[in-house]
């Protein structure tokens, strides 16, 4: 029996080691973009210049360049573009009944395209100057013309920043801007603005929308790797509820409740990935995704998060290990369980849809934060009066030096996880520079997320003699032991400490003895020889 037991325990962590490598794989994937949709939104105020901000991504270069037109390829088809479609500006009527036709730039409306490397070529930091619109002193030396946003051609690529012009007609209070489509021939992150340096148009709006195209799809760039990253982290969790439910089901009598909460992680992690990546390839072949989808993506995402860091924070307690029950931390532990889910929730919503203020923004993230440090806190403090619990027991040797092990697990998946928020708060404070690596700030939580659970499904897996970690009466009744010894040797050294004997040769027998008694107990924790 005992080498039957053995060769299923080798067995079961050769299944678990092949688990780690299911990540390994270029997770890199260049297709992508979406769409901005803009509902009568005003322009703001800079400088001498009105503007509203059309929408800023990653792109990267197209595939055909200079297609002939009597080429059978369509000449966007492999490109990447941004597609002006149905965009209106709007302005009151007092402003279309001021309109000074003598001017040539009169009721001018400008979109500005610019890679980031060229945003000083847009206004006038090229030319040392805080304003937008081209001056007459400018003007005079051919630099720019009067009534259009100042543009100092790049000499690597003349036509860009591009400007396309769009003008109301006197009288008009709405004017279409003609549909064009600019093809993007370099990678970079782009950026499009509406501008007018007419002052008259200090209260124009603009609806329509603007498509943003990648290669093969409408994934922004910067998101672009995410959907393969949906993809192989699917897979690796469905390869480990192939491996880790069978076991649950064959041992499901002498299983523990440890095992279910598992399973549930485990089954709300795969739908997460699962909606995750339906999500992301209807956004991919369509330009938008439905609500329903995205939602629910993030609602699974949130409750597994949540159920994550209760796993932790169970285990860590010694749940079924080594007490029966949580006694009176269970309601506090539903309560931030359920508090860990509405913020995350509220979080991801706010992200997802933008409907927040950015005040409103920083609050949920400040919240999210307090959260995060109030679990990894109360997990510690758990874990470390365990391993104290444990160490005051001889025959749980094989239980201290499992929690051992995941102690140090937990601990490096700990720093890992600080050294990266480091990262992630580098990367995302220069989106421009850093766009091509985003796509690394998700991979890597998911994967620390995946490889704690398969170190916690290699630590406890169902077998047919849980003994190793089930918690035993007769365990909780020796450590009761222990812990009346440690209160009875504290209780002596106190009464000693505020009675002290008049006689010195007693209170040195007396603190001998106490010695020895400590001495003792220390000598029988393991791992303290």
């Amino acid at each position: 029996e005992e080498e039957k037991e053995a060769s299923e325990q080798n067995l079961s962590r050769k299944m678990w080691a092949t688990l780690v490598f299911l990540l390994i794989g270029s997770l890199i994937h260049t297709a992508d973009g979406s769409i901005h949709e803009y509902n009568n939104q005003s322009f703001t105020k800079i400088a001498d210049a009105r503007y509203f901000v059309a929408g800023y991504q990653g792109i990267y270069g197209s595939e055909f360049l200079d297609v002939p037109a009597s080429s059978d390829t369509p000449q966007l088809k492999g490109n990447s573009f941004i597609r002006f479609d149905d965009i209106t500006f709007v302005r009151s009527k007092e402003s279309a009944s001021k309109q000074n036709s003598t001017h040539a730039t009169a009721g001018l409306v400008e979109a500005i395209l610019f890679e980031v490397k060229q945003k000083d070529r847009v206004g006038g930091s090229f030319f040392k100057t805080e304003d937008m619109c081209c001056t007459p002193k400018l003007a005079d030396a051919g630099s720019c013309n009067l009534g259009e946003v100042i543009i100092s051609a790049d000499p690597n690529d003349p036509e860009w920043p591009k400007r396309i012009p769009t003008f109301f007609k006197r009288g008009e209070e709405e004017v279409k801007m003609s549909p064009e489509a600019v093809i993007i021939k370099k990678t970079g992150w782009y950026t499009v603005y509406f501008m007018t340096c007419d002052p008259e148009l200090d209260a124009t709006t603009v609806r329509g929308r603007t498509v943003w195209k990648n290669r093969d799809g409408y994934l922004q760039g910067e998101k672009a790797p995410l959907m393969k990253l949906y993809a192989s982290m699917l897979l690796a969790y469905v390869v480990l509820g192939l491996v880790w439910f069978p076991q649950v089901a064959q041992y499901w009598k002498d299983g523990i409740q440890l095992h279910s909460h598992i399973s549930l992680v485990i089954a709300f992690s795969i739908g997460e990935l699962a909606f995750l990546y339906f999500d992301f390839s209807y956004l991919d072949s369509a330009g938008t995704s439905p609500m329903e989808v995205t939602v629910s993506a993030i609602t699974l995402s949130s409750a597994r998060k949540a159920l994550s860091r209760l796993l932790l924070l169970v285990i860590s307690s010694g749940y079924g290990i080594v007490k029966p029950n949580l006694g009176g931390i269970t309601l506090r532990m539903l309560l931030i369980g359920v508090l860990c889910f509405v913020i995350s929730e509220s979080l991801g919503l706010a992200i997802e849809f933008g409907n927040i203020s950015e005040n409103g923004m920083t609050v949920l993230m400040l919240y999210w934060a307090i959260l995060e440090t109030c679990f990894l806190q109360w997990i510690f403090r758990s874990l470390w009066k365990t391993l104290k619990k444990l160490k005051l027991n001889k025959k749980n040797i094989a239980k201290l030096q499992l929690y051992k092990k995941f102690a140090t697990v937990l601990v490096i998946m700990v720093v890992l996880n600080f050294f990266w928020i480091y990262v992630e708060v580098f990367v995302y404070n220069s989106p421009s520079d850093f766009w091509q690596l985003k796509w690394s700030i998700p991979t890597f939580w998911y994967q620390l997320s995946y490889l704690m659970l398969v170190f916690i499904c290699y630590f406890w897996p169902p077998t047919e003699k849980p003994t190793r970690y089930l918690y035993l009466a007769d365990m909780d009744e020796e450590t009761k032991e222990g812990d009346e010894c440690l209160s009875l040797a504290e209780a002596g050294m106190n009464r000693k400490d505020e009675t002290k004997a008049e006689d010195g040769d007693v209170e040195r027998n007396e603190r001998k003895s106490l010695l020895e008694v400590f001495i003792i107990l220390l000598g029988n924790l393991p791992g303290e020889r």
